[in-house]
């Protein structure tokens, strides 16, 4: 029998940039759904009634989420460039604005995570979060931190925001960062989801504290030669509801010679 290549086209790709997936489907699976289409063919001649050869089909049907996505959700991140779908920064025009909304992670779906935004150059591109890290699995109560977002350029470097559940840091229920301890504490708690890896004290070269409104915010200038994210990191992190949201700015020696500046502008533009 022929191979079967069904393609894709995600309704999140603009129209500009539209990007086929192909996928194959396995000879198993490919016998199972021409055995049940056959089997409607036939029925059909020996005057099977209509729900009956409706119901062959919607088994036959029934194996393509199976068979085309393996079971795992397809991410919803555009790996266009975010100037094509985002609004441009009413502040800086070069920039745009990411403003996170439910439609955009499953914690923000579910309430666990306020929605956030921060500014981006237009040039950056969205990545995939992994299933496994993304905290699709243990919504809505994750014992664990967990990916919201990742966008990256390959010239400037990347960023990604990280959830943490508030219970893990405190007992207090909506606590304030400033009620979980201080910079120091906090960064000794999430620096290994800053790094990727674990954190060194002696990696933390500067911390500083805002203040917006109600909210607090520490940020920190961290140099990181052994960090699987980059030997250069800048992190943001507050506290609100039932999470901690936690903002990292990474990039390597090159990337940080030319673009620490426009990181740190990310940075400065993050809030809940």
């Amino acid at each position: 029998m022929a191979s079967v290549s069904p393609i894709l086209l995600s309704p999140l790709f603009s129209n500009s940039s539209k990007s086929s997936l192909k996928l194959g489907i396995s000879n198993a699976n490919q016998a199972s759904i021409q055995e049940n289409l056959s089997l409607i063919c036939i029925d059909s001649k020996r005057g099977v009634s209509v729900s009956q050869r409706r119901e062959t089909l919607i088994k036959g049907l029934a194996l393509l989420p199976l068979v085309v996505f393996g079971g795992a959700p397809i991410s919803e991140a555009r790996e266009v460039e975010v100037g094509s779908y985002l609004p441009p920064s009413p502040t800086d025009p070069s920039f745009v604005v990411f403003k996170a909304s439910p439609k955009d992670t499953p914690a923000l779906r579910a309430g666990n995570v306020q929605p956030y935004q921060f500014l981006i150059p237009p040039t950056w591109k969205q990545s995939r979060v992994a299933n496994i890290l993304s905290g699709n699995y243990c919504q809505p109560k994750c014992a664990e931190p967990w990916v919201e977002v990742k966008f990256e350029d390959e010239k400037q470097g990347k960023i990604q925001v990280v959830a943490s559940p508030l219970i893990r840091l405190t007992n207090k229920t909506n606590a304030s960062i400033e009620e979980i301890g201080d910079p120091e504490k906090v960064i000794a708690s999430l620096g290994p989801f800053v790094t990727g890896n674990s954190y060194d004290p002696d990696e933390l070269l500067e911390t500083s504290v805002e203040k917006r409104g109600q909210q607090t915010y520490y940020k920190y200038v961290l140099e990181t030669p052994f960090a699987l994210t980059g030997s250069h990191n800048l992190a943001k992190a507050t506290a609100k509801g039932s999470t901690v949201v936690l903002f990292v700015a990474s990039a390597n020696d090159k990337q940080w010679s030319t673009s620490q500046k426009t990181l740190k502008a990310m940075l400065d533009s993050f809030e809940v």
